[in-house]
C-alpha cells in the first residue's frame, strides 16, 4: 500500500511538473510569436525576396499565430501580403532580386494569378531581377513564372501546359435518389446557377458563356507568355494540344519554354552570382517579413481605405469559419468610413461570386451613401460577379483584372422540396390545420402550389428588375442596354470593360491610384480595413474550425469549392445573386 501511494504521488507530480514546464513554454513561445509580429525584419543589403507559390491562394489571410505554432494542414498565401511585399521589393534599395519557388497553388482564379504576375512585371521596371525554380510547374505557376528572367526547371521536372477547362458538377441525380427535388426559380438565360440540382449537363446557353470566357482568358494567357518568352501564341496552342506535360526536360529547353536545368542546390549558386555574394547564408526575405517592412512605413499623407470584401455574401455571421462578406458588418463599416474625416477615398476591393441578394441590396446602399460624401473606386480581384457585381456597380470608378470573372446580373430562388425524403422514404407523414390560406407556405411537407409558384416569380422578377435598375443607375445606361448584358451572363473583366459594365483595366494599385486622383491628393497613404482581429479572439475554436476547413480542403481539392456551394444553397437567404457556379478551373 505504502508502494502504490507513493508511485501514486510521484506520477502526479511528475505530471504537475510537466504541465508547469509545457504551460511556461508555450507562454515563452507565444510570447516570442508575438513579439516577432511586431517587430520590422532589418533587411539586409543584397537580400532576395523569396516568393513560394504553394497552397491555398487567399485574397488575404487572418494572423494566425497558434495555427504557425501547431503547423497548418494547409499552407495559406495571402494575395493581399504578396502584392505588398513585391511592391516594398521594387522600392527596397536593399532587395536585389525576387526568387519564385513554383509549387502548386490551389483557389488560384485567373485573375488573382494574374495579379500576381503584372505586379511581377511592374518589379522588373526596376531593373531588378527575377528568378523562377520548379520542380514542376503547373499551367497557373507557370503563367506567373514566365514574366521571370530566368525559369529554372528540375532536370526531371515537368511543365504542364495543355489549355484550360471547367468543369461542373450536377446533383439533379443525386438528389432524387434520396427523394428531394429543387424548386427554380429564377430569372436571365444565362443564369445557371440552379443548372447543377436540375440538370446533368450544362444548357446550351451556359456552355456558350464558358466557353466565351474561357476562350478569353486563354488568349490572354497564351498573349501574355508569347510576349515574355519570345514564342509566337499559335506554338503555344500547339504546345497545348501536344500534351507537353510529358516531354522530356530537355525538350522544354529547345522549344524554349524553360531557361535552364537544375536542382535546388544549383539555384543557390545562381543567386549567388546574380548577387555577387560567394559565402554565408543567402539572405532572402519571406514575403510576411517585407510585407510587415511596408506597413511600418505607411502614415504620411492624407489616408486612402482599402476595404477588402472577399468571400461569400450573406447577411449576417455564421458558425463556419470561411471567408464571408457579412451585410451587417459590412454597413456598418461603410458607415464609419462615409463618416471619418480623415478619409479622403475608399477603394473597395471585391472578391466574390455573389450570395444573397439582399444582402446585395443593403451594401449596395452603404456604397451609394458612401459615393456621394468621397470617392469610391472599386478593384475586383479574382471575382466580382452577380452580388459582388451588385455591391460594386454604385461605385464612381470600376478597375477589374482582364481575367476577372464580373457581370452576372441575375436573380434566382432555389426552395428543396423534400417531401417525397420525408414521406416515402422515411415514412414521416404530416397534417395540417390553418386560418388562412397561405399559412403553411414553405413548410417541409409538401411543394408549392401552382398560385405559391407563380408569387414567388413575381418576387424573383421584381429583384432583378430592381437590379437592373441599380446597374442602369450605377453605370449610366439604359436600362434596356443593360437587360441586353443581363440575362446572367458572365464575362471577363476585359469583355466588361468594352461593354461598359467597369471602366478599366488594372490591378489593386491601379485602383488606389485612381482613388488618389479622384481625391485630388499626391500625398497619401493607405491604410488596410477592417483591421484583423486579435490572434487571441476565439483562439481555440476558430483554430479547430480552421482545421476541419483545411482538412476538407485538402482532401477534396478542386471539388471543395463546388460541395461548399451546395452547403450555401441549403443554408442561404431564398433570392439569390450568385455565379452560375464556383468556375472550378481545371490548369
Amino acid at each position: 500500500m505504502k508502494d502504490f501511494v507513493k508511485y501514486t504521488l510521484a506520477t502526479l507530480c511528475g505530471l504537475f511538473l510537466a504541465a508547469t514546464v509545457f504551460f511556461i513554454l508555450s507562454v515563452l513561445t507565444l510570447t516570442g510569436l508575438i513579439t516577432a509580429g511586431n517587430t520590422t525584419t532589418a533587411i539586409k543589403p543584397q537580400s532576395i525576396l523569396r516568393l513560394t507559390l504553394n497552397g491555398t491562394l487567399l485574397e488575404d489571410t487572418p494572423e494566425n499565430l497558434l495555427g504557425d505554432l501547431l503547423g497548418n494542414t494547409v499552407p495559406t498565401l495571402s494575395l493581399q501580403e504578396v502584392l505588398t511585399a513585391v511592391g516594398e521589393a521594387k522600392r527596397n534599395p536593399d532587395i536585389a532580386g525576387i526568387y519564385i519557388e513554383a509549387r502548386s497553388l490551389t483557389d488560384a482564379t485567373p485573375g488573382m494569378i494574374q495579379e500576381i504576375r503584372d505586379a511581377l512585371k511592374d518589379f522588373k521596371n526596376s531593373g531588378k531581377f527575377v528568378l523562377a525554380y520548379g520542380d514542376s510547374y503547373t499551367q497557373g505557376t507557370y503563367y506567373i513564372c514566365s514574366v521571370a528572367d530566368k525559369i529554372i526547371l528540375n532536370p526531371q521536372g515537368l511543365v504542364n501546359w495543355c489549355g484550360m477547362a471547367s468543369q461542373p458538377i450536377f446533383y439533379k441525380d443525386l438528389l432524387e435518389k434520396i427523394g428531394i427535388r429543387m424548386q427554380v426559380f429564377k430569372v436571365g438565360e444565362y443564369k445557371s446557377a440552379v443548372e447543377p440540382f436540375t440538370a446533368t449537363q450544362m444548357s446550351e446557353a451556359n456552355r456558350k458563356q464558358v466557353t466565351a470566357y474561357l476562350n478569353d482568358i486563354w488568349q490572354t494567357m497564351l498573349t501574355d507568355v508569347s510576349l515574355a518568352r519570345d514564342i509566337s501564341p499559335s506554338l503555344l496552342n500547339e504546345y497545348a494540344d501536344s500534351m507537353l506535360t510529358f516531354r522530356p526536360a530537355r525538350e522544354l529547353i529547345r522549344i524554349g519554354m524553360v531557361d535552364t536545368l537544375c536542382y535546388i542546390d544549383g539555384v543557390s549558386n545562381l543567386l549567388r552570382t546574380r548577387t555577387g555574394q560567394r559565402k554565408g547564408l543567402l539572405p532572402l526575405v519571406s514575403v510576411k517579413e517585407l510585407a510587415a517592412t511596408s506597413k511600418a512605413t505607411t502614415g504620411k499623407g492624407d489616408k486612402i481605405a482599402v476595404y477588402y470584401a472577399y468571400g461569400d455574401i450573406v447577411e449576417r455571421k455564421t458558425d463556419w469559419s470561411e471567408n464571408i462578406i457579412d451585410a451587417e458588418s459590412v454597413c456598418r463599416d461603410l458607415k464609419s468610413l462615409r463618416e471619418d474625416k480623415s478619409v479622403r477615398a475608399v477603394v473597395l476591393r471585391i472578391n466574390s461570386g455573389g450570395g444573397s441578394a439582399y444582402a446585395s441590396e443593403q451594401i449596395w446602399h452603404e456604397v451609394k451613401l458612401l459615393t456621394e460624401a468621397k470617392p469610391v473606386v472599386v478593384s475586383m480581384g479574382g471575382m466580382a460577379a452577380s452580388g459582388g457585381y451588385y455591391i460594386a456597380c454604385a461605385a464612381h470608378y470600376i478597375i477589374a483584372e482582364p481575367t476577372t470573372l464580373t457581370g452576372s446580373i441575375g436573380i434566382f430562388g432555389l426552395i428543396p422540396d423534400a417531401s417525397r425524403l420525408l414521406g416515402e422514404k422515411l415514412g414521416l407523414h404530416f397534417d395540417v390545420v390553418k386560418t388562412n390560406t397561405y399559412a403553411d407556405f414553405g413548410t417541409m411537407s409538401r411543394p408549392f402550389h401552382p398560385s405559391e409558384a407563380r408569387m414567388v416569380e413575381q418576387y424573383i422578377q421584381r429583384g432583378y428588375d430592381l437590379f437592373i435598375d441599380r446597374v442602369a443607375e450605377g453605370r449610366h445606361i439604359d436600362r434596356q442596354e443593360v437587360r441586353k448584358l443581363a440575362e446572367g451572363r458572365v464575362w471577363t473583366g476585359r469583355q466588361a470593360t468594352e461593354n461598359g459594365l467597369t471602366d478599366a483595366c488594372g490591378g489593386l494599385q491601379a485602383a488606389i491610384e485612381k482613388a488618389a486622383l479622384l481625391a485630388g491628393t499626391t500625398d497619401y497613404y493607405t491604410e488596410r480595413l477592417p483591421a484583423p482581429a486579435p490572434w487571441y479572439e476565439g483562439m481555440l475554436e476558430k483554430q479547430k474550425k480552421d482545421y476541419l476547413n483545411a482538412t476538407l480542403q485538402e482532401t477534396l481539392g478542386a471539388y471543395y469549392a463546388p460541395l461548399m456551394n451546395l452547403k450555401h444553397m441549403g443554408q442561404g437567404s431564398s433570392l439569390q445573386a450568385r455565379m452560375p457556379y464556383e468556375p472550378n478551373f481545371i490548369n
